[in-house]
């Protein structure tokens, strides 16, 4: 039983989480979605959720609260909770935050998960990770994982890994768009209609994804299994491997990684 469960925070990221949970068949009736911004309440209810602009009432009556507000307007949010969320369970979806300011930001009773999904929660396709403090329970984490799981699939980690995973994962649909334009591109260029290219593209990503996912494929394994001697896959991959993008990308995380610790780090100061 998750019983009830409050979202701080009704944006993008928080409509997301919100809509995994009601496709999961958790009760739209025990959600409430809180935003300052009573426009962006109307959506959810005409899906049945409880909607609220005030964080201190929507808190005080959930189990279960996910906090999804930007990191410098934690602290100001957890203060203003901080009675309500003792001895509760508090989700952070606030990116770099680490869990030693959400603690010295919160009662010591206070159960808390610090998660880094990504945008594929929209569709419940995401990967998550999470890294608990020492008085989350084995129950709690269970609970935490079918929550998650809704969305997508998750791993418990380290929290050490955060940074790196925020700058993989996190960010990692913002480098698998240009990776699906580049090839739809590719697609128009060689004559193929828009609508064929684009999805084309998308839907390869996906199935190799998939192929990684579901079926545990490495990914050097399905490279081979779909190129053979002489045919178009070696042809273009020997393309690829000229242009240099796997340097790029792996650059690319390194600078993102960088500055999710830097931001974590200015953070800690405060």
């Amino acid at each position: 039983m998750t019983g009830k469960i409050t979202v701080i925070g009704s944006g993008m990221m928080g409509g997301a989480i919100i809509k995994s949970l009601i496709k999961g068949n958790i009760p739209p009736a025990s959600i409430t979605a809180v935003d300052i911004q009573a426009e962006k309440l109307k959506e959810f209810e005409a899906l049945g959720v409880k909607t609220s602009t005030n964080n201190i009432a929507a808190t005080a009556t959930a189990d279960i609260v996910f906090l999804i507000v930007k990191p410098g307007d934690v602290a100001k949010v957890l203060k203003e909770i901080s009675r309500e969320i003792k001895g509760k369970l508090l989700i952070s979806v606030a990116a770099t935050v680490p869990l030693s300011y959400l603690n010295k930001n919160s009662p010591l009773e206070t159960r808390i998960v610090r998660i880094m999904p990504n945008l594929g929660a929209m569709v419940q396709a995401a990967y998550t990770a999470y890294c608990c403090t020492e008085n989350v329970t084995a129950e709690d984490k269970e609970t935490v994982k079918g929550l998650l799981n809704l969305m997508g699939i998750c791993d418990e980690v380290d929290e050490k890994y955060m940074d790196a995973i925020t700058a993989v994962s996190g960010s990692g649909p913002g480098y698998m768009s240009i990776i699906v334009e580049a090839i739809e591109y590719a697609g128009l260029k060689v004559g193929l209609p828009r609508n064929i290219a684009l999805n084309c593209a998308a839907q390869t990503v996906i199935g190799a994804g998939k192929l990684v996912t579901n079926l545990h494929e490495e990914p050097a394994r399905i490279k081979d299994m779909t190129t053979t001697p002489g045919g178009t896959t070696i042809e273009a991959i020997y393309q690829i491997e000229q242009s240099q993008i796997r340097p790029a990308m792996i650059k690319a995380i390194e600078e993102a990684t960088k500055k999710s610790q830097t931001i974590r780090e200015k953070l800690s100061m405060v």
